[in-house]
This record gives C-alpha cells, sequence and structure tokens, in this order.
C-alpha cells in the first residue's frame, strides 16, 4: 500500500481539535482528540511505533481531517459526540470511545454528595454533572484535597436516607467519618438541613467555575510553602491549581449536526489547500487584509482587518486615516497603512500575521513590499504576503512575475476573496464616516 504522504503533516496547526483519519475512499477509520494537533497525529507515522493499534490503523490512512476547538475540553466533547454518531471501525476496535468522568452533585436529595460518574443519564434525573474532565487523577486528587480541607465537606456515604427517613443509629456509630468528625453527620443531626444545603451550593457554585478566590488562595500558601522549604506540600498545591485550569477551561456547548461539522472544516481545508497552492511556508491560521478606500483623493481611509483559523477576528481590526499622501496615489497610500501597521507590531512586540493579503496588483504589492523592508522584522516574524486583484481574481506574488490563479471553485480562493472583501468593506465605512465628519466640520481623528 502506498503509506501516507508525511509532508501533509506541515499542514496541521498546534492547537486543540479533533483529527479524522480516512482511508481512500473517505471512510472515517478513527477519531482522536488533541491539545496539540500537529504533534500528536505526527506520532502516529514516527518510527519505532509498534501498538497493535498503529499497526493496523497506518497503512490504511490517505487523509487527515480536523476542527479546530477553543480548549482540550471542548475537543474531548467532540470528539465524544462524532464516535457515537460515525462508530469508527478502529475507535470500537480498540475501546478508544471510552467515556470520560464527570463530577455529579446529587442536588435532589435532601443532603447532596459530591462523587465521580462516567455515566451521564439522557434524561434527567435530578444531579448536576459537571465536565467530562480528560484528566481524571488530576480532580480525584483535587477533590480529595477540598474534602479534608472542608471546603465543603460533603458526606462522602452512599447511604440512601432524607430528613424524614434517617439511617439507623447502628449505621451513624459504625460510620468511621462519623467519629472523627471528617463529616458534618447530617443523618445524625449535628447539621441542620437548611446549613447543609448551603454547603452544596458552594460545591455548586466552585464547578461553576466560580474559584477566582480559591486560585488565589492557592498559590499565596503554594509560595509560603516553598519559601518554608515544604516542597511536598507545596506540590500538592501546584497540582490542585492547575487542575483548577483545567476544569475552569472554557467549553463551548452547542449541537453538533452534520452541516456544522462541515462549516468548522472548511476553513481548515481553504488554509490548508492555501498553504499548497501558494506555496507557504506554513498554514496562515493567522491572516491580516489590507485595503484603502477614497473618493478623488478626498478624506482617503485605509483599513486592516484580520482573520484568525479562517474566520473574522475583529478585535484585532485595525482603520487608518490617510496622513502623509496627498491627492491619489493608491501605492503611497497602500505603503503607509502597511508601515504603520507593522512599526506598531514592532513596538508593542506583538504577534506577526502568517500571511498578509493586500487588495490590488503589483503596484500595491511592491509598495506594501517596500514598506516591510523599511522595517527591521527578524526573519522567524517575517510574513508571507500576497496580492489579490479583483478584475480576474489573479494573486501576486512576490517571487513569481506572473500572477497565480486559482480555480473558481477552490476553497481556498473564496477565502481569499471573503478576507479581501471584508477589509474592502471595512475601509469604505471608515472613508464615509470621514466624509461624514468634514462635511458636518467634525473633529477629524488624528
Amino acid at each position: 500500500m502506498v503509506p501516507f504522504p508525511e509532508e501533509k503533516l506541515l499542514n496541521l496547526p498546534h492547537r486543540p481539535g479533533v483529527y479524522r483519519m480516512r482511508d481512500t475512499e473517505g471512510k472515517i477509520l478513527y477519531i482522536g482528540k488533541a491539545k496539540d494537533l500537529a504533534k500528536r497525529v505526527s506520532q502516529y507515522f514516527r518510527n519505532g511505533r509498534t501498538g497493535a493499534k498503529e499497526q493496523h490503523l497506518v497503512p490504511l490512512i490517505r487523509t487527515v481531517d480536523y476542527i479546530l476547538c477553543a480548549s482540550e475540553r471542548e475537543s474531548l466533547i467532540l470528539e465524544q459526540k462524532l464516535i457515537r454518531r460515525h462508530r469508527p471501525p478502529f475507535n470500537i476496535l480498540w475501546k478508544d470511545d471510552k467515556s470520560y468522568p464527570y463530577v455529579q452533585l446529587t442536588i435532589s436529595e435532601d443532603y447532596p454528595r459530591l462523587t465521580l460518574t462516567r455515566r451521564v443519564p439522557q434524561k434527567r434525573d435530578g444531579s448536576l454533572y459537571f465536565g467530562p474532565y480528560p484528566k481524571a487523577g488530576s480532580i480525584q486528587s483535587l477533590l480529595r484535597y477540598l474534602w479534608k480541607k472542608k471546603f465543603f465537606p460533603l458526606r462522602s456515604c452512599r447511604w440512601d436516607f432524607s430528613e424524614k427517613k434517617p439511617p439507623d443509629s447502628g449505621k451513624i456509630h459504625a460510620c468511621l467519618y462519623y467519629h472523627t468528625r471528617e463529616c458534618p453527620a447530617p443523618c445524625a443531626g449535628r447539621i441542620s438541613k437548611k446549613r447543609y444545603r448551603r454547603i452544596a451550593q458552594k460545591a455548586r457554585w466552585f464547578f461553576e467555575g466560580r474559584f477566582g478566590r480559591l486560585k488565589k488562595t492557592f498559590g499565596k500558601e503554594m509560595r509560603k510553602l516553598s519559601a518554608n522549604l515544604e516542597y511536598e506540600e507545596a506540590a500538592q498545591l501546584r497540582d490542585n491549581l492547575q487542575a483548577l485550569e483545567h476544569m475552569g477551561e472554557r467549553v463551548r456547548m452547542h449541537e453538533i449536526s452534520k452541516i456544522s461539522v462541515l462549516q468548522k472544516m472548511q476553513p481548515a481545508q481553504a488554509l490548508s489547500e492555501l498553504q499548497r497552492l501558494l506555496e507557504l511556508p506554513k498554514v496562515p491560521l493567522h491572516v491580516e487584509a489590507f485595503d484603502i478606500s477614497n473618493l478623488s483623493g478626498a478624506q482617503p481611509a485605509g483599513s486592516m482587518v484580520c482573520f484568525r483559523d479562517g474566520n473574522p477576528h475583529k478585535n484585532h481590526y485595525r482603520r487608518f486615516r490617510i496622513r502623509s499622501v496627498q491627492g491619489m496615489d493608491d501605492f503611497k497610500m497602500m505603503q503607509e497603512v502597511v508601515l504603520r501597521r507593522y512599526r506598531s507590531l514592532l513596538e508593542k512586540q506583538e504577534e506577526f500575521p502568517d500571511l498578509v493579503i493586500i487588495d490590488g496588483g503589483k503596484g500595491q504589492l511592491s509598495a506594501a513590499l517596500k514598506a516591510l523592508r523599511e522595517l527591521p522584522i527578524p526573519a522567524p516574524k517575517q510574513a508571507s504576503i500576497v496580492a489579490l486583484a479583483k478584475k480576474h481574481e489573479e494573486i501576486y506574488l512576490p517571487q513569481k512575475t506572473d500572477p497565480v490563479r486559482i480555480p473558481s471553485d477552490s476553497p481556498a480562493l473564496h477565502l481569499l476573496q471573503k478576507v479581501r472583501d471584508e477589509a474592502h468593506r471595512f475601509a469604505v465605512t471608515y472613508h464615509k464616516l470621514l466624509r461624514k465628519k468634514h462635511l458636518f466640520g467634525e473633529k477629524l481623528p488624528k
């Protein structure tokens, strides 16, 4: 069989997500999650991997697609949903569709308990479930610590009793936690139902992520223990802090339909195709695009829009009022805007994009390149740059004399057009605002 081309692994981003391995017919063989997609998938193709699953799976792989996620926990949830839907043979054969632990708070009981469970019922059973958690050990350790420190000392027994039906006195006196007072013993009436449920409510808030104060307390105690050379206790608090960070990862819950999966995959596929067609050194996950808008040279404006993972990242949009150019000279205007943008990034030591898109042809591209050459941009930060001309949708690259044409039905071209059109829209909107301010004698921005 023809081996999987390892150069394709370069297209994978170092981001959390879910990957799907397919055979020659496009059928899904295996679904997995990863905190770092590039590192995780590449492990399958390294020499020396002798596991039974890899020996059978790797020779069958022809394509690997992926869906980016906001966090490791979000990738875990998506992985579970996709495995249940598609039932890939290698997930089933090697039991990789394992369930991950949840924390269960039995809030419907008079005296709720906290337990770990790997089964969440489809229908509501009166309990609250938090999770899932990929790292069960850290969650178990944290729960044990919080219980011993009495942050929320709920009963740990499995006895089925209520306020009206307490357990037998013999059971109570046989309980070790009752005698050591590690349990508030609601069964023996040591604590009222109202007070006990307040503890349960605090536990609920904690698992809903309201533990900023607790993190500060852990950090302060850890530093104090380290200063006193009590490294073992400090290490325990360090692990607890890591568990809190793990529990606090942002997870976006929504229904995963076939359409939504395709929508999430399309940007990733377009970016990979864009890298291949334009011969870019890496997948352009961070893209910035520039455009100029003016009417007979009056109140000219420039725009910069930012896309991450193929989608708009509006917090990083920037707009520019042209300062140094008089009359109609789109080339010099483009040079000014590009120069101001990347001079600012250098001064602030902020992240540079993977790809810069210029709206225009050879002239606009040359102007942007001239601006970049004026700046002492270190080699690792230097971005690839292209220009996209509207007339024939031709792409100009610095290293090529003739423009590149991408098929009109290509996802890569559609993505370039989407970014370019957004830059144009943003520039026109700002240009109209400047003209309106000038017309009504309002103060213009600097």
